[in-house]
C-alpha cells in the first residue's frame, strides 16, 4: 500500500511539472502571437498613410512645368 502511495504521490509532482510546462509553453505562443501581429499590423498602418503622401508627391510631380 506504501508503494502505492509513493507511486501516486510520484505522479503528482510529474504532473505539477508537466502543468508548468504546458502554461509556460502556452505564454510563449500567445507572446509570439501578439509580436507578429504587432509587427505585422505596424507596417501596413505606417503604409496607409504612406501611400498617400508617395502618391500626392508624384501627381504633383507630373504638374511641374519642365
Amino acid at each position: 500500500m506504501e508503494e502505492i502511495l509513493k507511486k501516486l504521490e510520484e505522479q503528482e509532482r510529474k504532473l505539477d511539472a508537466i502543468y508548468v510546462s504546458a502554461e509556460k509553453t502556452r505564454k510563449y505562443f500567445l507572446y509570439t502571437l501578439v509580436l507578429s501581429l504587432v509587427f505585422f499590423l505596424l507596417p501596413l498602418l505606417g503604409l496607409l498613410f504612406a501611400i498617400p503622401f508617395f502618391l500626392d508627391t508624384l501627381t504633383s510631380l507630373t504638374t511641374l512645368p519642365v
